[in-house]
């Protein structure tokens, strides 16, 4: 017994049972499985160390955005301004809560796995049959198999009896494996879903029955692989982390560098230094958006409630913006472009092809109804009130007769089963005999390539003839061009015969009837939903474990390829280097036949060549690929657990075209956080420029500390959050992707932030020195009376918070003038202007407040001058983008 043995699929039964030391007939003893689950360990998927919550709070603090915000709560609390201290800190320990509860709820993908690997045993034990938590299995343990029954740990099959597994979640085959263990395999490469000896963890046996040998528990399971891939791969930063990030970065040097400027003008005038210190660290602060942290968060918040409305349930929330990006969507075929449910469309006998769409009102031939009865005869699959069991093949052969107007529950009474000759894979076909008041018939299916070699006649127009040279050439083309459509052929053929016929001899001199084409079609919405993302300039990318022409017939009716030359298989994918396969990549459209560690590494060759990949998918294999991808969307009907916890968004209604919706809301919402961080970035400049230019000219301060936290705290944040909840762009799909490296100041934003800062700290200064000239003073001389000082002020207050206010009216749209869009559209935009103006007003009209903050109530010329000054800068604006517009 060796816990290092691999691949033991190219072990014969007689050689696995040696190198595990087990009798067949007995099994392990309790007390020697005591000892091996001493030896290998529980059979349970394990996790890595968990980093502590601590860890992982302070991994949330671990940013330059957040350093800055600290550096403010320590210059605030320093001047004494103890509430907005506070204020700061809140905003900061509501992003790392918010952080941690991502990262501890992304942790619990490997929960999934582990809950769904536990399931009960059938083993054999000291010759004895017992049912035990398949926790407890070790190799080496006897485990009996049958219908229904979820497979408990990788295994070494025995023996079979027309056992067929459902693997579809683990390798993405659509359809169950007929195992049979007898079979030995040399190539230590084989795909997995052609290991026909071997039964695989978390799968389901979906008819027949078995025993197999306990060769793999735990992680060294399939399914254990891929729990590991999901542990060990690192969290990746979104797009929008990074930018936040970047910009954290520069606007910290930017603070520490006015604080040097202005302190060294200040030393340089001989100013009060210990006034100037605290005025060059508040227009510090004034220079950071303390509040976009929290800004994002609730636009964020807010996007993904709109967008789980919208069927789409966001579970990290940065994800949201990482959409806008996505130029590739990696799409799983089965179950998420398809319906993972197979369907016959068409039958061929010797009267010629029934395309099944078309036979509405057309009478059914003999042949038809003939093959559909024997289709049905050889089935052990049920369907009672479109509630079904068995093979999904089987299923659609039930389907079948039901369209063409079979009475099922009158031919189940007519004839009975009384022998049959199961599936072999060798044989590649099933026979059943049964018995009716007239007589015994034989009712064979399978593959076309055996049943042509025993049929010596055919079923020809309600007569039998013997089979010619030319009618099996017809049967030839018919599924040759039926395969070419990615439809799975099944002949059927029948005989009469005796009612002690042994089982070898069923199958021979049978009497050929006809095929079936069965597809696993794709779903209705999914062809217009690929065409839309390809507008948006999205390339769609199918990743299945189907077979190449199957994937590539399903792929070139979705319009998604063009050539099978564009279709790339697991296996050839392992026969090129990595770097070849990076420099390649974007030529293939579909990859079949691959594994889960393939499809991480498709994932990740196309992120190497500068995409934004999502990946969609519904089984437990895509779980290490959608924790991979930037975005990785589950299903979430179909999808598994396991998928659900990996990926950065679910699909309550498995709608593949829910992905663009939830695209184009995304690019909405990354918008709208542009909108905020451009509107508070200006403000800031203005604020920056009012300050430092009547400082460097030897003004007094035209704002004092509060005043200015009041406006970078209060009144600059409201308008802020409303531009964040903006409506829709209807125009926003017909852009290309953005570009993942683009930063918040591409496409005119920063023009837009530089015109508009410019602008307010000019139209600001000029109002400050206004305050003084209407009083008959200038900011030039040296003993001015404080009334004075407070009224110019006062008007460089206003007409900043006006300025800013109406601002913000301009960019609900960057590119639009005003007459295109409702430019007061925005009802939260408008509720933030007015409350704005009225916190404004308070500050004036409450004699405490007013004293507090060091302002003087202006007469009708100030009023006048801060409503016509404030409108200046959306003026300016409104006048660029008309001149853009017209250029354009």
């Amino acid at each position: 017994m060796d816990k290092e043995i691999k691949h033991w699929f190219t072990k014969s039964v007689p050689e696995t049972l040696t190198l595990l030391s087990v009798e067949a007939d007995t099994g392990l003893s309790e007390e020697e499985a005591r000892k091996r689950k001493e030896h290998f360990g529980a059979n349970v998927l394990e996790r890595k160390k968990k980093k502590s919550l601590l860890k992982i709070v302070f991994s949330q603090l671990n940013d330059w955005l957040i350093y800055v915000l600290f550096a403010a709560v320590i210059i605030t609390a320093f001047m004494g301004e103890y509430i907005d201290s506070v204020i700061i800190t809140l905003v900061i320990f509501l992003n790392a809560a918010i952080g941690t509860y991502q990262e501890v709820k992304a942790g619990k993908a490997i929960d999934a796995l582990l809950k769904m690997s536990s399931p009960k045993a059938v083993v054999k034990r000291d010759g004895q049959t017992k049912e035990i938590d398949s926790a407890e299995l070790v190799p080496g343990d006897l485990v009996i198999l049958d219908a229904g029954r979820i497979i408990p740990a990788d295994l070494r099959l025995l023996e079979t009896v027309n056992l067929q597994i459902e693997e579809s979640s683990l390798t993405g085959e659509s359809l169950p494996v007929h195992k049979k263990a007898e079979s030995v395999f040399e190539n230590t490469k084989m795909p997995m879903a052609e290991i026909e000896n071997m039964a695989f963890m978390s799968t389901i046996v979906t008819a027949g029955r078995g025993l197999g040998i306990v060769v793999g528990t735990g992680m060294t399971t399939e399914v254990g692989k891929i729990a590991d891939l999901l542990d060990t791969d690192s969290n990746i930063k979104t797009p929008l982390e990074k930018k936040l990030s970047e910009l954290g970065k520069s606007l910290g040097k930017i603070a520490v560098g006015i604080c040097i400027v202005i302190f060294g003008v200040s030393w340089l005038q001989g100013r009060d230094l210990a006034e100037m210190f605290l005025i060059s660290v508040s227009l510090a602060v004034a220079s950071i958006p303390e509040g976009l942290a929290a800004i994002v968060a609730v636009v964020l918040s807010i996007g993904v409630t709109a967008m789980s409305r919208k069927n789409a349930i966001i579970r990290k929330l940065p994800a949201v913006e990482t959409l806008g990006s996505v130029n590739i969507i990696c799409s799983d075929k089965t179950g998420t472009l398809t319906m993972n449910k197979m369907t016959v469309t068409q039958i061929f006998t010797s009267e010629g092809l029934m395309v099944l769409e078309e036979t509405e009102n057309t009478t059914i031939s003999e042949s038809a109804k003939l093959l559909s009865e024997g289709m049905i005869l050889c089935s052990d699959a049920t369907l009672e009130n479109e509630e079904a069991t068995g093979d999904p093949t089987e299923i659609a052969l039930l389907v079948l007769g039901d369209q063409i107007g079979l009475d099922r529950k009158n031919l189940s009474q007519k004839y009975t089963r009384i022998g049959e000759n199961p599936f072999d894979s060798n044989r590649k076909m099933m026979s059943v005999l049964v018995k009716s008041e007239s007589g015994c018939s034989v009712f064979t299916k399978g593959a076309l390539g055996s049943l042509r070699i025993v049929a010596t006649q055919i079923f020809d127009k309600g007569e039998i003839r013997a089979i010619t040279e030319e009618d099996l050439q017809n049967f030839s083309k018919a599924a040759i061009k039926m395969s070419n459509n990615a439809l799975r052929t099944l002949v059927l053929a029948y005989k009469p015969a005796d009612e002690n016929l042994a089982p070898e001899e069923m199958e021979k001199d049978l009497v050929l009837v006809g095929l079936v084409g069965m597809i696993d079609p794709a779903r209705e919405e999914v062809k217009p939903s690929i065409r839309l993302a390809a507008k948006a300039g999205i390339k769609t990318i199918i990743i299945t474990g189907d077979h190449k022409n199957t994937a590539f017939a399903i792929a070139k009716d979705l319009e998604v390829a063009e050539s099978i030359d564009q279709v790339l298989t697991g296996p050839e994918l392992e026969e090129i280097s990595e770097d070849e396969f990076i420099e390649k990549v974007n030529n293939y459209r579909v990859f079949a036949r691959v594994s889960p560690q393939h499809k991480v590494q498709i994932v990740k060759a196309l992120q190497a060549n500068g995409n934004i990949v999502s990946m969609t998918g519904d089984g437990v294999n895509d779980g290490p690929s959608l924790h991979i991808a930037d975005i990785g969307v589950a299903m979430g009907i179909t999808g598994t657990d396991v998928a659900k916890n990996a990926a950065d968004m679910i699909l309550t209604d498995d709608n593949f075209s829910t992905i663009v919706v939830a695209i184009e809301q995304g690019r909405n919402i990354f918008q709208n956080i542009k909108k905020s961080v451009i509107f508070l970035l200006t403000c800031n400049l203005g604020e920056v420029l009012a300050m430092f230019l009547p400082l460097a000219f030897g003004w007094p301060a035209p704002l004092i500390a509060t005043q200015l936290l009041w406006i970078n705290l209060l009144t600059d944040s409201l308008p802020a959050i409303a531009l964040g909840m903006d409506g829709d762009d209807p125009d926003v799909m017909q852009e290309k992707p953005r570009d993942a490296h683009e930063n918040f100041f591409s496409h005119g934003a920063g023009t837009h932030v530089v015109i508009g800062g410019i602008l307010i700290g000019l139209i600001t200064i000029f109002a400050f020195w206004y305050g003084f000239y209407e009083l008959g003073y200038t900011p030039f001389m040296k003993s001015i009376p404080e009334e004075v000082v407070k009224n110019a002020r006062t008007l460089a207050f206003l007409v900043l918070v006006c300025a800013q206010l109406f601002y913000s009216l301009g960019l609900r749209n960057g590119k639009k003038p005003f007459y295109h869009i409702k430019i007061f559209g925005n009802h939260y935009l408008n509720g933030a202007i007015l409350l704005g103006l009225i916190l404004q007003l308070m500050l004036l009209f409450v004699p405490v407040l007013r004293s507090a903050f060091k302002l003087h109530m202006p007469d009708s010329k100030g009023w006048l001058m801060a409503l016509l000054l404030g409108l200046v800068p959306l003026v300016t604006l409104e006048i660029y983008k008309m001149i853009f517009v017209k250029r354009k």
